[in-house]
């Protein structure tokens, strides 16, 4: 099958380097026309600048914003600029009818960013959100076990995205968004909650500063979405001494339970997650049941290939553009952007 030509946008989100390391890594799938450096064209927060100078971006043509929106032949974009940016830069491709995998969250204006999906929606463009824990297995098989009612009704969703990477500067970039860490790494988990319990009748958000930091940098926060019989809790801060590998995802049902911790793992050891049932269902036996996923080496293969497959049209999207527009509703009432309704 001919290769997709793909091009990334932008260099310094704090996804490009792994977008572009999967993106090199399907070579069979994708055909890598260039990259653009984002950092003439993009003025909003970002982590750190001169980031096309990183090892993963040699070797790749540079291109300018126009030479990429106009590149002859162009299949997909990658939009991985500052998360500010995502939604302008995304607009330039809808108007080209590029297809798109756009990084999260999608901005601050949330009626900016229905039109966008409502376009892509009415324009028939692929487009995909970059909510990272889409391509999980666990989470994938959890999620299809709940949409069986192998778990009974969920009443309890406790999820955690701590981290302590990216020193002071990490800190300081945090203090210049709106909503904090909530707004920057929360969408991931609400892409979850939603998933599984729809659209909450209540946010309820606390962002708050750890220890030592002024209020400005909200970088502990917690969420919590209210439905009739349940609640899923998100807390994000970036100042948990175990770093990534205490991340964790726990949902109770009245018939069984799940949970994965750490959330995902690509240090070369097998991944597993914990599944819990009260009683024998078609799928398992009562009890506890350890899965083994094995060594998951790329966190956003599924997601790309998926998405290949959407452009090619031998397969069908896994999320609808209703959903990526609740899963941002929530994201900007949880970081204090708009209240909920």
């Amino acid at each position: 099958m001919e290769k997709l030509k793909i091009v990334q946008i932008g260099c310094s989100h704090e996804h490009a380097d792994g977008k572009m390391q999967t993106i090199r890594r399907m070579e069979d799938t994708f055909e890598l026309v260039g990259v653009v450096d984002d950092s003439n064209i993009c003025h909003t927060p970002r982590l750190s600048d001169n980031c096309i100078e990183k090892e993963i971006f040699n070797g790749i043509p540079r291109l300018s914003l126009e030479e990429a929106l106009n590149y002859p032949g162009l299949d997909l974009a990658a939009v991985e600029v500052p998360n500010n940016d995502l939604v302008p830069i995304a607009e330039m491709c809808l108007e080209r009818r590029i297809p798109m995998h756009m990084d999260k969250p999608g901005g601050p204006d949330l009626d900016r960013y229905q039109k966008l999906v409502e376009g892509c929606k009415a324009a028939d463009v692929p487009f995909q959100m970059g909510y990272m824990f889409r391509g999980n297995p666990a989470l994938n098989q959890a999620l299809e076990l709940a949409r069986k009612g192998a778990f009974g009704d969920i009443f309890e969703i406790k999820a955690s995205m701590n981290h302590c990477y990216g020193g002071e500067p990490y800190q300081e970039y945090i203090g210049k968004l709106d909503g904090g860490i909530m707004y920057n790494l929360g969408c991931h988990l609400f892409d979850l909650f939603v998933s599984f319990l729809g659209a909450p009748d209540e946010v309820v958000t606390f962002l708050k500063s750890a220890p030592g930091y002024p209020d400005r940098i909200k970088n502990n926060c917690v969420a919590i979405l209210s439905y009739p019989h349940a609640t899923a809790t998100a807390h994000i801060c970036s100042m948990d001494p175990e770093n990534t590998p205490r991340r964790r995802f726990r949902l109770v049902g009245t018939k069984g339970t799940f949970e994965a911790m750490p959330i995902e793992r690509f240090d070369g050891k097998d991944f597993e997650a914990r599944f819990f049932f009260k009683e024998d269902n078609e799928f398992f036996s009562a009890g506890e049941h350890i899965i083994n996923y094995g060594v998951t080496p790329d966190r956003y293969c599924a997601q790309l290939a998926e998405l290949a497959g959407i452009v090619r049209g031998t397969a069908s999207d896994s999320y609808t553009r209703e959903h990526d527009y609740t899963v941002h509703k929530v994201t900007l009432a949880a970081s204090g952007v708009l209240p909920w309704k």
